[in-house]
């Protein structure tokens, strides 16, 4: 009889109850005393039942676990859980994969999980609703509708982006239309001939991605320099007013120069700026002969001082001139030729004009390192001191392309070198005429003989004697008319 009790008391005792009675009467117990047909249907019989038992025994007190998870009751209804979401997968896994389909991405929940599997009763009734969820409204319709909102403007944004695409592309052709428009009749500003667009080439635009090379304003560079052409070129006749010197003076100094500069292993911009000086100074100030060379040393030392990372000590100057003159008085020379010049030493470079129409010529080296010779012969002789050192550039190009035979002077050389071949012409012709003449500057001749310089000096000369008669048939009248006509 105390068997019947205990099989009566068992519908209302909880199995997790940790409050109840610690001694209590298993089912296996209670099977082996109420069956008698066995030992195999005894242990059967509680493993057929234990499932319909544990899911009754729950289903009066269904435990809900947390959205972020319970840990306190993992352990004891691990079986239970993953018997019910079997059974609840069976039916409901259809239903939410449809619904999750036709709203975009969704991901079920841990606490929708929880929800089903915990109760199987309740997953059986809620299907229906489930599906209808994401149709009702809620946080779940509003991220599908989210999803959608972002989905139609990716859809929407290719297109978008390729419009803006096209319109900044246009935006940027107009404006380099524009751009070319003005820049091509601004370079031939001063004497330049204008040159038709259509024959000219742009080689401005491949230098845009460079920033040293300064293409956007370059054409006004260059434009600026022209205009300080003229303030800075000497008095071409100021050899009337010395009376202690003589144009041939001057070119022994110039050539002296040249050897201590190539001494020194300075920059061609220094020499160029060093004899601009002293003409610039003499052109100002009356000079004695014996201060002739103190005039060039100084030169030279503010040249260094301005063209030069680094420039010789005065000591140095002092002792190439075989210690004629103290530091002392290189000093106060420098400080006097500065005065006089009110320190404007805004001298426009031929070797930058050089460089600038060897662009046009494919920065071919030989033609420029014959084209460095011949505007060099500018320095010496006295007679180029009336041209422009953009002018003097082009002849040294001019005859060094003709010399090397390079093909025709075309448009685009005529226009990034500012003047064509008929204003070439008086320059080009005293080159010429200087290369024919005898060796008169020694250390010049020297310099451009080596393998250095391509033996400039040599090749030069040759060619001068066997075409002079071709190209000087007309005679060398009135050098200064270019630059009477442009004053």
């Amino acid at each position: 009889m105390p068997v019947a009790r205990s099989l009566r008391s068992r519908g209302t005792m909880n199995e997790n109850d940790e409050n109840g009675p610690s001694t209590r009467l298993t089912r296996a117990k209670a099977a082996s005393l109420s069956a008698g047909d066995g030992a195999n249907a005894a242990v059967k019989k509680p493993l057929q039942t234990k499932k319909a038992a544990t899911s009754t025994a729950t289903a009066g007190t269904t435990r809900r676990r947390a959205a972020l998870g319970d840990v306190s009751n993992v352990n004891k209804g691990e079986t239970e859980a993953k018997e019910t979401k079997k059974a609840a997968g069976a039916k409901v896994g259809l239903t939410s994969k449809a619904t999750t389909q036709a709203g975009g991405v969704q991901k079920l929940t841990r606490q929708n999980t929880t929800r089903i599997g915990s109760n199987p009763k309740e997953s059986t009734k809620k299907p229906s609703i489930e599906a209808k969820r994401p149709a009702s409204g809620g946080k779940r319709a509003a991220s599908e509708k989210s999803l959608q909102e972002k989905k139609a403007l990716q859809a929407e944004e290719p297109p978008r982006k390729k419009v803006e695409v096209e319109r900044k592309a246009a935006e940027k052709k107009t404006v380099t239309e524009a751009k070319e428009n003005v820049e091509a009749p601004a370079e031939p500003k001063t004497s330049e001939k204008p040159v038709e667009d259509d024959l000219v080439e742009d080689l401005d635009t491949e230098d845009l991605d460079d920033p040293l090379m300064v293409a956007e304003y370059v054409v006004e560079i260059f434009e600026y320099m022209k205009d300080l052409e003229l303030e800075t070129l000497p008095n071409p006749h100021y050899i009337d007013h010395q009376p202690d010197l003589e144009w041939k003076m001057r070119g022994i100094l110039v050539d002296w120069l040249i050897e201590v500069h190539t001494r020194f292993r300075l920059l061609p911009e220094t020499l160029f700026l060093a004899v601009n000086i002293i003409d610039r100074f003499l052109s100002a100030e009356v000079v004695a002969l014996d201060r002739l060379q103190l005039v060039g040393v100084a030169a030279m030392f503010i040249a260094s001082k301005y063209e030069e990372v680094l420039s010789p000590h005065v000591a140095n100057f002092s002792h190439v001139a075989d210690e004629t003159f103290t530091d002392k008085e290189i000093l106060d020379a420098e400080r006097h030729i500065l005065a006089t010049l009110e320190y404007n030493m805004s001298y426009p470079n031929p070797m930058n004009f050089l460089r600038r129409i060897s662009k046009a010529d494919n920065y071919d080296i030989q033609t420029r390192t014959l084209g460095k010779y011949l505007m060099e012969i500018s320095l010496l002789d006295h007679r180029f001191m009336a041209y422009r050192q953009s002018h003097v550039a082009s002849a040294a190009m001019y005859l060094a392309r003709l010399i090397l035979e390079r093909g025709a002077w075309d448009a685009t050389l005529a226009y990034y070198a500012g003047y064509d071949e008929k204003q070439i012409g008086p320059v080009f012709r005293l080159m010429i005429d200087y290369l024919h003449r005898p060796v008169s500057h020694e250390a010049f001749f020297k310099k451009y003989a080596s393998k250095k310089f391509l033996k400039a000096s040599i090749l030069t000369r040759q060619w001068a004697k066997k075409y002079h008669q071709e190209y000087i048939e007309s005679a060398l009248s009135e050098p200064y008319n270019y630059i009477k006509d442009h004053e």
